[in-house]
């Protein structure tokens, strides 16, 4: 009898820890889905940008894996990637409490930070962006032959010429000195200012809705040029015309630096669309719908800009007039996503609020 109530009972404590390990999994579940749920509210329409390029990407590396080394390593990077994004935007909301400030009939999503590790994470949720673009782009020189086996060049070569007549970047040598040069260099290097000018001064006038906005558009010419970059692989003048010309391109100082980046970070693919075109035209058509004055100050230099990427022997025209055309479908797009409600921040919150409620 003795016996077996003491079995009865260590049975009852099996089955109560048995429930007890049951309920705990399920809390942390419901934990998990919470923070995920948060998550995802804290993230804007730049992120839903860019978690789509990764996916649209991830997805091209599954379907012609047999074309790479690793292609898991490369997914798992880009998840990675993802997931850091993801951590990046909850913590920034539970750090700052984000309170939205209303401004006349609805929120201009400002928030209000006051501590200094608010005032950090919401540096860093506001600035990472540039660091994605970076990723994805030096991320194209392993998914160059993802798609097609060889280099598309000749088809480019072949527009330029009935273009144009002649083969630009060849022709454009006889008017090449040191100082021109250097000049076309400098030019070329604006690029890097452009985004950081438009969102430097959005940001420093708070006008975040504005600068989510210039990211967005930038987002999305760039997702666009990525995906066309990836399925058509084209390696620029400088590697599939190299020998036509009668000798390098000599300057200053700028053609020293843009030599020395060149041959650090120069990714062979990813030239078409011009990348750097598309980004300055996006950031453009930025500064036009939000700093209007800031619009005539770029418009010059990205015309200039656009020369440069060819005297430098960068790219093709064809790269050039698709990089202007991915950056304004990048606008275009871009502000129909951030005019449409049900994706706009606050929205978010309130999905997650009531996916919280129904399981929690």
């Amino acid at each position: 009898m003795i016996a077996w109530r003491d079995g009865a009972l260590q049975a009852g404590e099996s089955i109560t820890g048995v429930a007890a390990t049951e309920q705990k999994r399920q809390n942390l579940g419901a934990l998990a889905r919470r923070e995920l749920a948060a998550a995802w509210a804290a993230c804007g329409i730049f992120e839903c940008v860019a978690f789509g390029y990764l996916g649209v990407s991830s997805a091209l590396i599954l379907l012609f894996a047999e074309n790479l080394a690793h292609p898991v390593r490369l997914i798992g990077v880009q998840a990675l990637v993802a997931a850091v994004i993801l951590v990046l935007c909850r913590t920034e909301a539970r750090v700052s409490g984000r309170e939205w400030v209303s401004e006349g009939a609805g929120k201009t999503g400002k928030s209000v930070c006051s501590t200094v590790m608010q005032k950090l994470f919401h540096f860093w949720r506001h600035w990472y962006p540039h660091l994605y673009f970076l990723f994805c782009f030096e991320e194209l020189g392993r998914l160059a032959h993802l798609v097609q086996p060889g280099w598309q060049d000749t088809k480019l070569i072949a527009f330029d010429h009935w273009l144009t007549g002649v083969h630009p970047t060849v022709w454009l040598e006889r008017f090449a000195t040191p100082g021109r040069n250097d000049l076309m260099q400098f030019v070329y290097l604006t690029y890097f200012i452009y985004l950081l000018a438009v969102g430097g001064v959005l940001y420093y006038r708070r006008d975040w809705r504005g600068y989510w906005s210039v990211m967005t558009y930038s987002a999305v010419g760039y997702a666009i040029g990525y995906v066309i970059a990836i399925c058509f692989p084209i390696e620029s003048p400088w590697f599939s015309m190299a020998g036509a010309w009668h000798g390098e391109l000599r300057g200053g100082a700028a053609t020293s630096f843009i030599n020395f980046i060149e041959h650090y970070g120069r990714v062979r693919g990813a030239a078409f669309p011009s990348e750097h075109v598309a980004g300055a035209v996006a950031a453009t058509w930025g500064a036009w719908r939000h700093r209007r004055w800031l619009f005539w100050v770029m418009l010059p230099l990205v015309a200039c800009m656009c020369v440069s990427t060819i005297w430098g022997r960068y790219h093709y025209v064809a790269d050039v007039f698709a990089g202007m055309i991915t950056g304004t479908l990048g606008y275009v797009i871009g502000a129909w996503l951030m005019g449409r409600r049900l994706l706009r921040p606050e929205e978010r919150r309130l999905r997650a609020v009531a996916f919280e409620e129904s399981t929690g």
